[in-house]
């Protein structure tokens, strides 16, 4: 049970005596800590003498005495000088009567990193508003441990956790001062959530009291008659447990095990729990009559089970050997129900001490242990609470929980993600996940109908990544489908794989003439901005590359989401380029300033090695259709073969005109010209130049013309680029910004 003392030692004055409490467990705290300890009380006392913001829990809530709380519940925990410090000031941090920067000033970032991320724990409470805390915390036990493994995801150091807990044991007895509707939400987050996480940590020196505080508000009938029957029997009880001690203790020192032997406590939760589950009255509850025996060795354990059993016939299937199988908390014990002295029942626990203090402390009887041996890879929900449990499973070594949070951290790396849904639900999704993902995990429909996306109140692209504890709103339309860029998977829109599904079984429910009418557009509209001229491919040559025996047959296929734009890019290079064609759409990688073409860069047929230079002002790149053409003294000047200027040169010296295709190795950057057609608006030139550093592309140059009676603007700019890929998703997330009208590659500036 924990303890907390309820009248603060207090001056003359009447002011808390912070040295006088303190003095009531100096003995589990540190030396060292003590003096920080006073600092961080009595900055907490300050900044609630100076602030005349009301605390969120009422005028008669004190953040101050709820340190002081906490902080002797931690110490009970051998709490770390950090942690104490951290747990002083919290209270009036949350409650923004004590800025962070000033416990950083005083107390180091350490602590004051310690103290936000009990504040982050503490953001998942505030979407469970006492409108949907109950539809929530009452759904299923998916939802329940979607809701768990939020905070757990969220937790870098096993002081956070520990700290919230203790503060969640002060806010359960604070809420008997709030309104019913207060007290159950408070409840109903404490019994769904943070005991069951106290539980699997294996805290049970404060995970009884959190459910036995919120099962009390969550259903007061039950808990006073349950209460009253323990009490009507208490005399009765004490008395069967005195005896049976006296008999145990006698038979165990017989054989030479010393053992301390006590009654245990029976929690009016878990009575309650066993009788719904069983269903059985309260006089069937066996385990209302408890002893707990320890000892030194874990062989001795066993020793003692066997004077258990030749005492007391066993009861059947109520045997447990949790020392050779632990609870997955790291639990270890024996447990064994007999029939005692007057035929009744008994439930008997036996254990070290060293079991017992790590039964009610957890990860809090190790505070000086460490372990080492996390995989790097390790992901799940299950390895970071091993995680937070880990130093239970090594040896005992120089260090402090500091050193060990430092040196696990780094080795676990999340690969899930935790969401809310505007009603508070909990969805689990991959990192990375979208917008769009998300709305396709919440419900199909919801998906095809998505048209935007606010995260925590605010707008965002539907290409955003999810974070842990984003609130998130999809914002539909009443018709409509999905978008065909969402299948696009340079562009981002979708991460899993359910969601890219769910996109291409709708397009491929559409009719044929709609996904054929679709294909051809897309295809045709992806050539056109990329300069290209689709009257010289032949579709119908390489439709045999996807098996199809038609050429409409890609377009529909394409259509319809069954094939990507950007693999029928790659079918028609590698087609050309193995039947020794000229290559529409080869990939490339562009760049002008700082290169002059190779050998490899462009081949000459019929002709050894040349000089070759990109023509200027056709700035040709590999995929475009070329021609070259003799100059005087500067090698082969390279052209496309709709270059204006290569046209009148052919007409006017047509015996400088070689044939000359794209070489093998591809590996430099080239000039590409591309204009933007757009409405005019402040900061358009802005988000065009910030989307090119981002996806890390270099501009070497841009010109701007406005056209004030219409309110357009005309941007036209040249860039580096290194692959026809980068170049379609380029003009692509161009096209995206807002009041962009087009956006193409030019032919000549």
């Amino acid at each position: 049970m924990v303890t907390v003392r309820k009248d603060h030692p207090v001056l003359d004055d009447g002011s808390v005596d912070i040295d006088g409490w303190m003095g009531h467990f100096s003995h589990l705290i540190d030396d060292s800590a003590r003096v920080p300890l006073r600092m961080a009380c009595e900055l907490a006392r300050q900044a609630e003498l100076q602030s005349a913001r009301p605390s969120y829990w009422g005028a008669q809530a004190s953040t101050f005495r709820a340190g002081l709380e906490m902080v002797e519940i931690l110490s009970g925990f051998r709490a770390d000088q950090d942690s104490l410090v951290a747990a002083a000031v919290y209270r009036a941090v949350r409650e923004d009567q004590l800025p962070i920067s000033r416990v950083t000033d005083m107390f180091g970032r350490k602590v004051a990193l310690i103290v936000e991320g009990v504040i982050k724990m503490g953001e998942v409470s505030k979407n469970l508003t006492a409108d949907t805390a109950a539809e929530v915390l009452g759904s299923s036990e998916n939802q329940l441990e979607s809701l768990r493994k939020m905070l757990v995801s969220i937790i870098d150091d096993v002081r956070v956790v520990l700290i919230k807990l203790a503060e969640r044991a002060c806010a359960i007895k604070e809420a008997k001062h709030q309104s019913e509707e207060r007290r159950v939400a408070v409840a109903l987050e404490v019994q769904s959530v943070y005991a069951p996480l106290a539980h699997r940590l294996g805290i049970g020196h404060i995970k009884w009291e959190l459910e036995d505080l919120s099962f009390r508000y969550l259903y007061p009938s039950d808990y006073k008659r349950i209460a009253t029957w323990l009490d009507e029997k208490r005399l009765d009880r004490q008395q069967f447990i005195d005896d049976v001690i006296s008999l145990l203790d006698e038979r165990l020192k017989a054989i030479n095990i010393h053992a301390d032997l006590m009654g245990r406590a029976k929690h009016i939760y878990s009575i309650w729990r066993k009788m719904k589950r069983k269903n059985i009255g309260f006089d069937e509850v066996y385990d209302v009559r408890a002893v707990r025996i320890l000892v030194d060795e874990p062989m001795e354990c066993y020793g003692v089970l066997g004077v258990v059993h030749n005492l007391w016939r066993p009861i059947p299937q109520e045997f447990d050997d949790y020392i050779s199988n632990p609870k997955s908390n790291g639990y270890q014990s024996l447990h064994t129900a007999v029939v005692g002295p007057q035929g009744r029942a008994l439930e008997i626990q036996i254990r070290t001490h060293k079991m017992h203090e790590d039964a009610e402390l957890g990860v809090c009887a190790h505070w000086k242990y460490k372990g080492t041996d996390l995989s790097s890879n390790s992901t799940s929900y299950e390895e970071k609470l091993q995680w937070l449990r880990t130093i239970l499973d090594f040896h005992e070594v120089q260090g402090d929980l500091e050193s060990l949070s430092e040196q696990v951290r780094s080795d676990i790396e999340q690969d899930r993600i935790y969401v809310f849904t505007p009603d508070g639900h909990v969805v689990d999704l991959p990192i990375n996940a979208t917008p769009v993902d998300f709305a396709y995990r919440v419900h199909t429909e919801i998906g095809h109908r998505c048209r935007g996306a606010k995260v925590n109140g605010k707008i965002i692209s539907l290409v955003t990544h999810l974070k842990t504890g984003d609130k998130v709103e999809i914002l539909t339309t009443k018709e409509g489908g999905p978008s065909r860029d969402w299948l696009h998977p340079t562009l981002g829109y979708v991460q899993t794989n359910r969601a890219r599904a769910k996109i291409q079984n709708w397009f491929r429910k559409e009719d044929r003439e709609k996904n054929l009418e679709a294909g051809k557009h897309l295809l045709d509209k992806q050539l056109k901005r990329l300069g290209l001229e689709d009257n010289r491919i032949d579709l119908q040559a390489i439709s045999s590359r996807f098996n199809f025996s038609y050429a409409e047959e890609v377009y529909v296929a394409l259509g319809a989401g069954d094939i990507q734009l950007a693999r029928v890019l790659r079918v028609i290079d590698d087609f050309y380029n193995l039947n020794g064609e000229t290559a529409p759409t080869r990939p490339i990688r562009l760049k002008k300033s700082r290169h002059k073409s190779s050998d490899n860069d462009v081949h000459i047929l019929g002709v050894g090695k040349l000089l070759t230079q990109m023509a200027k002002c056709c700035t040709p790149i590999p995929g475009d259709d070329i021609v070259g053409f003799i100059t005087q003294g500067r090698g082969v000047s390279v052209h496309r073969q709709d270059c204006i200027n290569i046209v009148q040169l052919g007409l006017d010296e047509p015996e400088r005109i070689i044939d000359v295709s794209w070489g093998e190795e591809l590996d430099n950057q080239y000039p590409v010209n591309i204009q933007v057609e757009a409405y005019d608006r402040t900061g358009l030139l802005n988000d065009i130049t910030s989307l090119l550093a981002n996806e890390k592309v270099n501009l070497l140059s841009m010109n701007t013309l406005s056209a004030k009676e219409n309110h357009t603007a005309s941007i036209r700019f040249t860039i580096e680029v290194g692959e026809l890929s980068v170049l379609s998703k380029l003009l692509h997330r161009i096209n995206q910004l807002p009041n962009v009208l087009n956006v193409f590659r030019e032919r000549d500036f």
